[in-house]
């Protein structure tokens, strides 16, 4: 995208001195006060994989309960262990796989984030564009909750994403909000991490609404990568807007 940090983050840029504070551990992937560039990211598969989803799609479509039951051994994103019931010979599940280690994350939006003290004592990250709902997140380091406009996100077990997970390897810190009501059922996520190799942060969140009948209301998915360390800091030339 041709527009500049400065033209879309600048209200990031009007609070850049605050007062330094002890970062709680599980945020300290992101350094506190600092405009630490960033994007948006998608995951796109390769075109090759097409032929065999097909496979697995037409395989899934004769024998739905067996394929249900299956799709339960391996989390979401995660390639389905190999059975001979997924159409695939044990080839063909080799060659999918090699094929879906070389899928891309393109990034889709420059973001800036910003991690800050609240009044209160909570800590936030301040974003902006198509990421602003992380913005509407804090952090309570006395009950270790993410506390959103829905309510509180309690803390899950940490992330420890293998290879071939939709997002690669990473491990990070995760959170849950959930509420069923008579209108419908509401989960949101967030989490963060870092990759495997260390090279970048990762924020990832969810939110979804579903009607009391099941039908989908609202699903809205953001995933942030950002360069770890001095790397991810922006510099003053680059806050600079071109001319």
């Amino acid at each position: 995208m041709n527009r500049s940090f400065p033209a879309v983050f600048a209200v990031l840029c009007a609070s850049a001195f605050a007062q330094a504070a002890e970062v709680p551990e599980v945020l300290r992937v992101l350094p506190e006060g600092k405009l630490v560039k960033g994007a948006t990211i998608a995951v796109v598969p390769p075109k090759e994989l097409d032929k065999y989803l097909d496979i697995v799609e037409t395989a899934a479509r004769k024998n739905p309960e067996w394929f249900a039951e299956h799709s339960k051994k391996s989390a979401p994103g995660v390639p389905l262990p190999y059975h001979e019931n997924l159409g695939l010979t044990k080839k063909e599940y080799e060659e999918y796989l090699a094929i879906w280690a070389t899928r891309e994350f393109r990034a889709v939006e420059p973001i800036v984030l910003r991690l800050t003290t609240t009044d209160d004592g909570m800590w936030k990250i301040t974003t902006a564009g198509g990421a602003f709902p992380i913005s509407t997140l804090k952090y309570d380091p006395k009950k270790d909750v993410m506390v959103s406009p829905n309510g509180e996100l309690e803390r899950l077990e940490d992330v420890a994403a293998e290879k071939d997970s939709i997002l690669g390897a990473w491990t990070g810190h995760e959170w849950r909000f959930q509420e069923e009501t008579s209108l419908g059922k509401t989960k949101e996520n967030f989490a963060i991490g870092q990759t495997a190799d260390g090279v970048y942060g990762m924020l990832v969140y969810r939110i979804q609404e579903v009607s009391a009948e099941g039908t989908p209301l609202y699903d809205n998915s953001i995933v942030i990568r950002f360069p770890l360390g001095e790397a991810g800091i922006l510099k003053q030339e680059e806050l600079q807007a071109p001319r």
